[in-house]
């Protein structure tokens, strides 16, 4: 899909991708990030991944509790230690900061603010924490955690919104490193969205908030 940003022509290419395996969409993020020219249009990944912890480079292993039967993958993100699985909208940012003039606390902010927009159409209310990067409501139930890498100027990995899902493997690790802390979804807020329904809400609000507008 075309985008206009203020002041200059560019695209964005939104991809829906569905249930996928974890690390081949890594490293296809990695071969895209390290591939693409000043001219590569940006790209936003909506997906979901099978069962999985990943941990983060600066990721402790004593935040890894118990892993049972889940696979455990260590990644390049910032952050710690966090899990996917079914029923959690997982979205890869794939972008040219230096052409959309962001910063990184910039990025982490306008993803921050796209998860609490979307929350809002619901009324439901949601804060963020200085030195937590994520989503928090209810006080301090996590829904969304972000983990991003930068490479030349360019982000990959991105943010998870927890939708409809297990939510039991969170309590075999310490989410994000903090140890205790509780994680809710959207379905336990009332929200009854599926996974794609969750992406198109939020996509708006990130295409805003990334100076993208709908020619």
């Amino acid at each position: 899909m075309n985008t206009q940003k203020s002041g200059q022509i560019s695209d964005l290419q939104v991809r829906v991708l569905g249930m996928q395996d974890y690390e081949p969409v890594w490293k296809k993020m990695q071969e895209f990030t390290a591939s693409r020219t000043p001219d590569t249009t940006d790209e936003i990944w909506l997906l979901e991944h099978p069962k999985v912890f990943t941990q983060g480079m600066n990721s402790k292993p004593e935040h890894l509790l118990e892993p049972g039967t889940i696979p455990v993958v260590q990644i390049d993100r910032g952050g710690q230690i966090t899990y996917h699985g079914p029923g959690q909208l997982v979205v890869y940012l794939l972008l040219d900061l230096k052409r959309l003039d962001l910063g990184v606390r910039q990025l982490v902010t306008l993803l921050e603010q796209s998860v609490i927009d979307l929350l809002a159409e619901y009324d439901i209310p949601a804060i963020v924490h200085k030195d937590a990067p994520g989503v928090y409501v209810q006080g301090n139930c996590k829904i969304a955690a972000l983990g991003l890498r930068i490479k030349k100027g360019c982000s990959y990995h991105g943010l998870s919104l927890n939708v409809d899902m297990d939510l039991s493997p969170f309590k075999q690790i310490n989410p994000c490193g903090f140890p205790g802390l509780a994680v809710t979804q959207l379905k336990d807020l009332g929200i009854n969205l599926g996974v794609e329904e969750a992406g198109e809400h939020l996509i708006k609000h990130l295409r805003t908030h990334l100076g993208y507008t709908t020619p």
